[in-house]
Formats: C-alpha cells, structure tokens, sequence
C-alpha cells in the first residue's frame, strides 16, 4: 500500500505570474513564492502532528529546492535536512520553454492544437508527454516506504493523480495544481489542504 504524500508544488516564479512555460527552467521563486512556501509549513504543521517524522524529498530545480526549505525553516526543521530527487523534475515543453500559451498558439498553431486535442500523449518539440513523464515517475510512487512531503510541480502531481487512479489520464493534465497548499495523495483517495 501506497504511504501517504503529502505533495507541496513549488512557490511561485516571475516565468509563473507570466503565465510563461517553466519546464525543466530552473527559475527562482519571487517573493510571493517565498511567502507560499512558509504558508505550506504552516499548514503541515496544521495537518500532521509528527511532522518531522515525515521523508522529505524534493525536485532538485532551485524552485523546488527553496520551497522545500522556507518551508521546513518555518516548522523549525532543518532546512537542508531532505532529499532530492531526478525523476521529481517538471515535464520538459523542449523549445517551448520560456514562451506563453499565446506565443505557442501564434508560432505553432497546428501543434499547439494537436496538444489541446491530446495532453496527455502529446510530445512538444524537444520535450515530453505526461504519458512519458508518468513513466518517469512511476518508480519514485512504487519506491516510497513511508509518508513523505513532495515538493515538486504541477505536471508530477497531475501524473500521480492519473498513476493513482485519481483522475482519467484524458483529465489529469488539465487538473489544477495550487501552489501554496498541500496535495495529500494515497491510494485511496486525494484532498487539497
């Protein structure tokens, strides 16, 4: 059985508010993202009584990385005292990275089309598709031995709300993922706190 997860997307950037393509970018949180990221230790500290109990591990993009400290600093953990790890990285959009839905609609129409027709199998140029971020994924939910906070982003948890049943894998990329709040995920069942 599945260990509890508590999963935690990353503050927000600049490339965010912009409403650009972040991917696998490693760009920093602005100070709203910051303040996101202590608000979600807040609210682990709400959630859970034994915390620090909890397997941390993180995406290793700097995004990611700083969440994940903010938010242990602000429950008095340790704040470099996790782990992280490489399949945890967003799904790459390749060349569109660092553009917006409106460029991408203006530059590539047809295939921006076929990925509104498709996101859950559509490769962008240079990049990749949930279906084969899913597969990147998979393993990391299958090696999890206990309840753990997962900072990452917005494509990991929509690959683990379809690898876990939770959402159609046709639905799952088009889920909301908050920043600031707390995604809990086990086999049963999901809850935004």
């Amino acid at each position: 059985m599945l260990p509890t997860i508590y999963f935690i997307r990353h503050g927000e950037t600049d490339w965010n508010a912009e409403a650009r393509l972040q991917g696998q970018r490693d760009v920093p949180l602005n100070d709203f993202g910051r303040v996101q990221a202590e608000e979600a230790g807040a609210r682990l500290r709400g959630l859970v009584p034994r915390y620090e109990d909890l397997d941390y591990i993180a995406s290793p993009l700097s995004r990611t990385r700083e969440t994940m400290e903010r938010m242990r600093a602000a429950i008095d953990l340790h704040p470099t005292a996790y782990r992280t790890d490489d399949r945890l990285r967003e799904l790459t959009f390749g060349e569109w990275e660092g553009r917006t839905w409106r460029e991408i609609r203006a530059l590539a129409p047809e295939a921006a089309g076929a990925r509104e027709q498709d996101k859950w199998g559509f490769v962008p140029p240079g990049g990749e598709s949930y279906a084969m971020l899913a597969e990147r994924v998979a393993p990391f939910l299958r090696e999890l031995r206990r309840d753990a906070v997962v900072v990452s982003h917005g494509g990991v948890a929509r690959a683990f709300l379809a690898l876990l049943g939770h959402a159609p894998r046709d639905e799952a990329p088009r889920v909301d993922i908050w920043q600031g709040r707390i995604l809990v995920l086990n086999e049963r069942q999901y809850m935004w706190v």
